[in-house]
């Protein structure tokens, strides 16, 4: 089979497109190879939770892979067979275990395969979905395609320690089905907290903040707050909520202080108003790929995540994708071809 070659340097450049590459390319077989691998970053090249995903993926497809070490700037990945595994992994580093789930869990999903994973690095930390988000807001809006996971946080792991522990089990996609989220009518939401080394006081006040801006809004919020003991201080919330038109979540950690954490949390909770959020509307692209019927979801901007996983899907699967302008926002369009 002809390998697929993706400029690694297109769009924002970053790891976004090594994870919905490799993803991609276990799931359809076809091998691919990346080449200016995060080319537009501080320090380009492969960083150690990038190494962890593609190694992890390569386990379970029993895939050749040609590149594979930090820095690299080029990578070859030639996928096999899918199989059932009961891993444990250690990134070695606070790199995020949510970035490495984007890539696991719709690619050992749409393989028809299962997998138990136990890893530890970092839970909650810069530039990447917390580990709430992922349980809670991830979760569900892949439980809407079929894909289902379970994800339990058995310890946080904050920057620049890490040494949270996630256990994960992955289960086979039976039936994947197209998406319609236009928009969210739920006025009730949810807020989860967990914290380390920092006054409750503290904790509360910012908690107390994104309440009483929900409030204003029209919203009731049900709140957990969790002391969580870790090696690191660090804090981590997330407001979210879901209906039958919408899955939309809003998250922030503490990084050097909290920053007025739960004012900018709950702020950008209440933007998000239309079916999905950022963070969502790029993490959809690839299962969505590869359902032949249309899906549609509206977001209120398109991303630079959210362009880079079109054109990367696009060009592993052919899907097919539009993008429309509302008077709020954004209305976007994706039909797969591929068999999933």
């Amino acid at each position: 089979m002809e390998i697929i070659k993706i400029d690694g340097g297109w769009g924002e450049g970053g790891g976004q497109i090594i994870r919905s590459a490799v993803t991609l390319s276990a799931i359809t077989g076809k091998p691919i190879e990346i080449e200016n691998i995060r080319k537009n970053r501080k320090v380009p090249g492969l960083r150690p939770q990038h190494l962890l995903g593609v190694k992890i993926l390569s386990k379970i497809c029993q895939a050749k892979v040609d590149g594979l070490f930090v820095n690299s700037t080029s990578l070859k990945f030639f996928p096999h067979q899918g199989q059932d595994l009961d891993l444990q992994e250690d990134i070695g580093t606070a790199g995020s275990i949510s970035l490495i789930l984007q890539v696991l869990i719709p690619a050992v999903s749409f393989m028809k395969n299962s997998l138990k994973l136990s890893i530890i690095g970092g839970t909650d930390v810069p530039f990447s979905p917390t580990s709430d988000y992922t349980k809670h807001v991830f979760s569900e809006a892949l439980s809407r395609i079929g894909i289902t996971f379970t994800s339990e946080i058995k310890r946080r792991g904050y920057y620049p320690k890490g040494g949270g522990l996630i256990e994960t089990q992955i289960q086979p996609c039976k039936n994947p089905r197209p998406i319609s989220l236009l928009k969210r009518d739920t006025r009730t939401a949810r807020l989860v907290c967990a914290y380390s080394q920092i006054p409750k006081e503290a904790i509360e006040k910012e908690t107390d903040t994104a309440r009483d801006i929900l409030a204003k809004n029209g919203f009731d919020c049900d709140i957990t707050i969790k002391e969580e003991n870790a090696q690191d201080k660090g804090c981590s919330m997330l407001i979210s909520s879901h209906d039958s038109g919408s899955v939309t979540g809003s998250d922030g950690i503490y990084y050097k202080s909290l920053n007025r954490l739960g004012d900018s949390v709950a702020k950008r909770f209440i933007e998000s108003n239309l079916g999905v959020d950022l963070n969502l509307s790029d993490m959809l692209v690839v299962p969505l790929s590869l359902i032949k019927e249309t899906s549609v979801f509206r977001v209120k901007q398109i991303t630079k995540h959210l362009e880079t996983n079109l054109f990367v899907a696009a060009k592993m699967t052919g899907c097919r994708y539009g993008i429309g302008k509302l008077d709020d926002g954004f209305e976007v369009r994706i039909s797969g071809v591929s068999d999933a």
